[in-house]
């Protein structure tokens, strides 16, 4: 039977070896199939996993925002004919935030062998170092982009917070990220805690939990830095 790897990448700029298990590399090694959000990205990350891969000996299938149902369904026809076959997300964990979860289901229906390996992922990192509730919490991905529907659901998930004793997590496009950060600033309860996740694990990396209140006056440069917002009851 056929095996689909869910392969995590780095972060950002940030040592392979500090990251990712050797075994990860094994595996990609012995791999050449890939599906991948980006072919350059996906060709620069493989060679630092294995300086020695042949890239032009490699298949890669594009799934972004513009792949077609159509197209998602022939993905995984080197799978059917007998081969592996990888996932590469642009950062973190496959399927988790992200396309891939598409064709993760697609290889489920199949009935083919699903393997996730060992990565980073920044909203796990970031909800281990909040010191908030890990036992219950929600992923919200990204919240509305209008103003009125963007406080609209801050007000929701910092009632589920606070009514659920639950951890609710969410991210914005880095370049809105101060924005989202006033927003969070103006509109949630003062006492409400939230944790700010910048750049994590690389050298800049920025973890802090602090109430509204206290954030009012220690606003974190955020600006195009990957983030994580958390909010919990206080």
């Amino acid at each position: 039977m056929s095996t689909l790897y869910l392969i995590p990448t780095t972060l950002g700029e940030t040592s392979i070896n500090r990251i990712l298990p050797s075994y990860n590399s094994e595996i990609i090694s012995k791999l050449k199939y890939f599906i991948v959000e980006d072919i350059r990205s996906a060709r620069r990350f493989l060679k630092q996993c294995d300086s020695d891969i042949n890239i032009d000996y490699l298949t890669f299938f594009v799934l972004n925002q513009h792949t077609s149902t159509g197209e998602l369904n022939t993905f995984l026809k080197p799978m059917k004919e007998g081969n592996d076959m990888g996932i590469i997300s642009e950062a973190g964990c496959p399927a988790i935030a992200d396309p891939g979860a598409d064709v993760v289901a697609l290889a489920q229906r199949e009935n083919f062998t699903v393997v996730p390996l060992v990565g980073p992922s920044s909203i796990l990192l970031a909800l281990m170092a909040s010191g908030f509730n890990g036992q219950s919490f929600a992923f919200n991905g990204y919240l509305p982009v209008q103003p009125a529907e963007r406080v609209k659901a801050i007000r929701h998930i910092e009632s589920k917070a606070i009514t659920n004793n639950q951890s609710q997590i969410f991210i914005e496009t880095p370049y809105r990220n101060m924005k989202m950060f006033e927003d969070l600033i103006q509109t949630c309860n003062p006492n409400t805690l939230l944790c700010v996740a910048a750049d994590i694990t690389l050298s800049t990396e920025f973890i802090k939990t602090k109430t509204i209140k206290n954030w009012k006056n220690n606003k974190p440069e955020l600006n195009k830095r990957p983030s994580i917002f958390i909010i919990y009851k206080s």
